[in-house]
């Protein structure tokens, strides 16, 4: 898969681009419930909510589940990113975030290359993210929120805040995102349904809102970065901030159809 020379122009304007129905309906269903059996167990690489049992979030499960680490080299992620970026990639990050019905946290006002840069030493925004919809994502249940155009201001100033939420994060101030909403001209709401996907630049401004709703909202975030621009600090553990810097090979375009059916086939006797 390739972006249109439109889809590069829209996504270099506004900082990101969305593409509704990327995957299958069988492929979203395979990955959400190994989303539900990584989140069952008592991994470190689960992090949970502030009630200490409500799953936050799953790193790097593309290491340790087979699903996921299929999606991790999808041809349909990988080539747009390359495109976009110009070289080969390796994965910096791998995140199953939950927000789950009714305890799902907020994701505070930040830049992902903004943590990436203090706590990574990531030369360059040479890296961005890929967020696919393992359920649909409504005004409700806490999408997305992009603030268009602010991935052209660069790395901003940002505070270490760890207390607001059970994940340590560099956020914005509230005058600091409120400029930005007016010059930008406000903000996108990132709903769609569940197969949808979202690139979006690291330096693009971006936050969350809880999920009050009784509707989960699943989404997996692949965080792609060029290999000549791996990151410098190893301060972070491995399972956030990966140290293996090898080109990803893209597989073949029915990599998770083929796990699929191989799933399904001892029912089908």
């Amino acid at each position: 898969m390739h972006l249109t020379p439109a889809q590069l122009a829209d996504f270099d304007r506004e900082g990101f681009i969305a593409l509704p129905g990327l995957f299958a309906r069988d492929e979203v269903a395979l990955l959400r419930r190994e989303a539900d059996a990584i989140y069952a167990q008592p991994r470190q690489e689960v992090v949970r909510e502030k009630d200490g049992s409500t799953p936050r979030t799953a790193f790097a499960a593309h290491t340790f589940n087979e699903a996921y680490r299929r999606l991790g080299r999808h041809p349909r992620l990988i080539r747009p990113i390359e495109q976009i970026l110009g070289g080969k990639l390796y994965m910096h990050q791998f995140k199953v975030n939950a927000k789950a019905a009714f305890d799902g946290d907020i994701w505070q006002w930040h830049q992902d290359y903004g943590t990436w840069a203090r706590d990574d030493l990531m030369p360059e925004p040479l890296a961005m993210n890929i967020a696919l919809y393992l359920d649909d994502v409504s005004e409700f249940n806490g999408p997305l929120w992009f603030i268009p155009r602010s991935h052209k201001k660069g790395v901003l100033a940002a505070g270490h805040d760890t207390s607001t939420t059970s994940y340590p994060l560099w956020t914005l101030d509230h005058a600091t995102v409120a400029r930005l909403v007016e010059e930008g001209g406000g903000i996108y709401s990132g709903k769609g349904k569940a197969g949808s996907v979202v690139m979006f630049h690291s330096n693009l401004v971006h936050a969350s809102p809880p999920n009050i709703s009784p509707w989960h909202r699943v989404a997996v975030y692949l965080s792609l970065c060029r290999v000549d621009n791996h990151i410098r600090q190893f301060k972070r553990p491995e399972w956030i901030a990966h140290r293996d810097f090898t080109p990803i090979e893209p597989l073949a375009d029915d990599c998770l159809m083929e796990l699929v059916r191989t799933v399904a086939r001892p029912h089908a006797a």
